[in-house]
């Protein structure tokens, strides 16, 4: 499976106050208004989440400091101590940028055999009852 389509929840909630909208990024065209579809409620915020995880510093026009030093630290040697940052590094990313969730859990499991990081991101969406789960895998390019 995938992570860019692990699942589409939707916001059901009577009680929900409002309905998160973005861009869908892979610019596909929606057929019947001839616009770019837009994706809503937890697939908007779940994007937003794995956006931030593979942006770097200075890659957003005119906020250099949205992003994080995670390229960077994949190319350090596998350790505890590094597995143990780049889980604060995550943290710290999504509670000063993504004000729609509110974080349970960052876990990153280093996978040593392929220099890489399976990354599990579970957090709830405002407004939304039910907890969501973003996984990553976070490996060098060169």
């Amino acid at each position: 499976m995938a992570s860019y389509d692990a699942g589409t929840l939707t916001n059901q909630s009577s009680r929900s106050a409002r309905i998160y909208k973005d861009l869908n990024l892979d610019f596909q065209q929606n057929t019947a208004t001839k616009d770019i579809q837009k994706i809503t409620d937890v697939d908007a915020v779940k994007r937003s989440v794995r956006n931030l995880i593979n942006t770097n510093h200075y890659e957003k026009p005119f906020r250099p400091e949205v992003g994080s030093n995670l390229r960077a630290m994949l190319f350090e040697m596998i350790s505890p101590q590094m597995n143990h940052a780049i889980s604060k590094e995550i943290d710290l990313m999504i509670a000063n940028y993504e004000p729609r969730c509110r974080l349970v859990e960052v876990s990153s499991n280093p996978q040593i055999d392929r220099n890489a990081y399976a990354v599990t991101i579970s957090f709830y969406v405002v407004n939304h009852p039910e907890p969501v789960v973003v996984e990553s895998f976070l490996e060098r390019l060169r």
